[in-house]
């Protein structure tokens, strides 16, 4: 199973990791490559240089950041590939536990072979 993890970093946008954050997260990002678990991942850049795209009937309209909800800011994201969704929050874990406060958004990515279960909206 590939899961989306999108992170969502506690610390206000912009603010660098220290040298020794970035050295940890080397370490686990060489780790789980080495392991076959990180398929991708990257940061992003901040929103100021960023814009968002939305299409409503007929009308696109494009919006240039910065956008000013921190806490829906998206600081990067990581592709995993893992056997269960247990697995997944694991390495979720093993993550937070290096780039600090903040949130991980989840989401398995649809394989055409894929049993997702219940995927009733209404629920």
């Amino acid at each position: 199973m590939r899961y989306l993890c999108i992170y969502k970093p506690g610390k206000p946008e912009g603010t660098p990791p220290a040298p020794q954050e970035m050295a940890a997260m080397g370490e686990l990002i060489a780790d789980l490559t080495k392991s076959g678990i990180l398929l991708a991942t990257e940061g992003c850049l901040p929103t100021k240089l960023g814009f968002r795209v939305r299409r409503s009937g007929d009308k696109v309209t494009v919006t240039d950041g910065p956008f000013t909800e921190t806490k829906e800011v998206v600081g990067g994201f990581a592709l995993i590939k893992v056997d269960s969704k247990e697995q997944a929050i694991e390495v979720t874990k093993r993550f937070l536990s290096v780039a600090g406060d903040g949130e991980s958004e989840v989401r398995q990515v649809y394989e055409a072979a894929g049993n997702y279960g219940d995927l009733r909206c209404d629920s």
